[in-house]
C-alpha cells in the first residue's frame, strides 16, 4: 500500500479522460443473468515488487487447482501503476483483475467500472468475520456494495537507529510510551532533538547547535505527504482527534482548515526550522531507509509493508517503536487494507472472481505470510506473518499495537481522489517546503470541497 506521491496532474488529466469514458453509479450485478466465462487467461495487475514472488506462488497453487485458468501476473511501480489503470479502462484493455486501493475504489465503483461482489460473496458462502476486524468495512461503498475481499492490512510504526539512540541515553523502554504536542512537541521532540546533530557534534538539545549544518536529523522526511500524509503527518494530526473527512467512511467534506489539523502541520514542519528534519529539497537525495542506513536519518516513521526492507538494511542495528501519544491521549496510526478488484468489461469475470476467491483465501495469505512482506487480512494466517517478520529481528508490536488497542484511523475513502490530490500536493509541498504558511491550506481546503459542493459548510 501504499501512498508514495504519484504524478497527480497526469492521473487527473487521465480521470478526466475515464469520466467521460465511464458513468454511472455502481455496477449492475450479472451473476443472476449467468453467460461468465469460467476458462481463459486472467490478467492481474500489481504494484508492489516486493508481494510479486509470494503471489507468483499463489497463481501457481491456483493453476494447479483450476487447470482450465491460467494468470499472467504483471507488476508496475506505484507512481506508474495509476495511470496504467485508467488508462486501460478508457482504451478498453483494464486488467481483469487489479489490485486496488480504499483511497482510489471509489472512483471506479461510482462509474461502474468494478464489479460489485455481494451476490457472490452470498453464493459462495464466503466467511467474512474471517477477517481482521476493519479491513471489510472498508470495501462497502456508499451504495451498500462490496468491491472487494480483503488481502492484507497495514499501520504506521517508527524505525531507529539502535546506536544513536543507545548513545543518545534512551533505552528502548523509553520509546514505548513517548507524547507529543503542538506546543512544545513533549517527549518525542525531546527526543528528535536529542538525535539531531550538526556537523561540530553538537545536539539539537544543547547550546550551540547549528540547524544550518547538520550532520543526522533527529526525524527524517520522504515527502510533504500530500493530502493523505499516511507515513508523514496522519499519525500525528490523527491523535489530536482530527480526521481527513466529516465522516469516517466516505466524507463528502474535508477538514485540512481545521486548526488541530493545521497546529499538528505547524509543529511537524517546524521541525525543520530547529534543524530537527530535513528540508524537503533535500529529500530528493534518497529514500527514508537509505537515510537510516548512511546515518543521516536517526528516526524514521514508515508503513508495516517496508519491515522487511529496513531489516534488511547492512551495518544497522534497527528497532521499532510506536507512534507517539497525541493530545486526544492516544497515539493513531493510519489503517489500509488492500482488496483486488474485477472489472465489469473481463469478458471472463466467472474465472477472475475464482483467482479472486483465491486471492483471498487461506491457502494463498498462507503463502504470502510465510513471505514476511505484509500481514495477512485473514486472522488466523496474521501469527504466521508475524513469526516470519520478527525473524528479521524486528519488533512487530509496533505496527500490531494499534489493532489490538484500537488506535487505528481509517484512510480517507471518498470519491475524487486524483482531484484531491492534484490540490492537496502541491498546497502541501508549498507549506513543507517553506514557501507557503500553514494557512494557507485553508484556501486548498475550500477547493477540495467545491469538488464534493460542500465548500460552504
Amino acid at each position: 500500500m501504499r501512498t508514495r506521491r504519484a504524478r497527480a496532474a497526469r492521473t487527473l488529466a487521465v480521470a478526466a479522460a475515464l469520466g467521460l469514458a465511464a458513468t454511472g453509479c455502481g455496477a449492475t450485478s450479472e451473476v443472476a443473468s449467468g453467460g461468465w466465462d469460467e476458462t481463459g487467461t486472467v490478467t492481474y495487475w500489481m504494484w508492489d515488487s516486493a508481494q510479486l514472488p509470494g503471489y507468483q506462488l499463489c497463481a501457481e497453487q491456483f493453476e494447479a487447482e483450476n487447470p482450465d485458468i491460467d494468470v499472467v501476473i504483471e507488476q508496475f511501480g506505484w507512481d506508474d501503476y495509476w495511470n496504467k489503470v485508467f488508462t486501460a479502462f478508457v482504451s478498453n484493455s483494464a486488467p481483469d483483475v487489479f489490485v486496488d486501493h480504499t483511497s482510489r475504489y471509489a472512483d471506479f465503483a461510482s462509474r461502474g467500472l468494478i464489479q460489485p461482489l455481494d451476490e457472490l460473496v452470498e453464493r459462495d458462502g464466503v466467511d467474512l468475520d474471517a477477517y481482521v476486524d476493519g479491513t471489510t468495512e472498508l470495501w462497502v461503498g456508499p451504495d451498500g456494495q462490496r468491491y472487494g475481499l480483503p488481502k492484507d492490512f497495514d499501520t504506521v510504526g517508527v524505525f531507529y537507529d539502535a546506536e544513536k539512540v543507545e548513545a543518545a541515553g534512551y533505552t528502548p523502554e523509553d520509546l514505548q510510551d513517548l507524547a507529543w504536542n503542538p506546543e512544545d512537541g513533549g517527549s518525542y521532540e525531546e527526543l528528535i532533538a536529542r538525535l539531531s546533530v550538526d556537523t561540530d557534534g553538537v545536539r539539537g538539545d544543547e547550546p550551540g547547535f547549528d540547524p544550518t549544518s547538520v550532520e543526522t536529523y533527529g526525524l527524517g522526511l520522504a515527502s510533504s505527504g500530500g493530502g493523505f500524509g499516511q507515513t508523514e503527518w496522519s499519525m500525528y494530526a490523527g491523535s489530536t482527534g482530527w480526521t481527513h473527512t466529516d465522516q469516517p467512511l466516505w466524507g463528502t467534506h474535508y477538514n485540512y482548515d481545521d486548526p488541530r489539523f493545521q497546529g499538528a502541520i505547524g509543529w511537524w514542519t517546524g521541525l525543520i526550522d530547529k534543524g530537527f528534519m530535513p528540508p524537503l529539497a533535500q529529500t530528493v537525495g534518497g529514500s527514508p531507509d537509505q537515510q537510516l542506513q548512511a546515518g543521516r536519518y536517526a528516526l524514521v516513521t514508515d508503513g508495516s509493508w517496508n519491515i522487511r526492507n529496513f531489516a534488511g538494511l547492512s551495518g544497522l542495528e534497527l528497532g521499532t517503536f510506536p507512534t507517539p501519544v497525541g493530545p486526544s491521549g492516544e497515539r493513531a496510526a493510519m489503517f489500509n487494507s488492500l482488496a483486488d478488484s474485477i472489472s465489469t468489461a473481463s469478458p471472463r469475470k466467472g474465472a477472475a472472481w475464482k483467482w479472486v476467491q483465491h486471492l483471498a483465501s487461506v491457502e494463498c495469505q498462507q503463502l504470502v505470510a510465510e513471505q514476511g512482506v505484509v500481514f495477512p487480512a485473514l486472522e488466523e494466517v496474521v501469527p504466521t506473518a508475524e513469526e516470519a517478520l520478527s525473524a528479521y529481528g524486528v519488533d512487530v508490536e509496533a505496527f500490531t499495537v494499534h489493532v489490538e488497542e484500537g488506535t487505528t484511523i481509517p484512510v480517507p475513502i471518498t470519491e475524487n481522489a486524483a482531484e484531491v490530490d492534484a490540490i492537496m500536493q502541491p498546497a502541501m509541498d508549498r507549506v513543507v517546503g517553506g514557501t507557503a504558511p500553514v494557512d494557507s491550506l485553508t484556501e486548498a481546503n475550500t477547493r477540495v470541497n467545491e469538488l464534493f459542493g460542500t465548500a460552504d459548510q
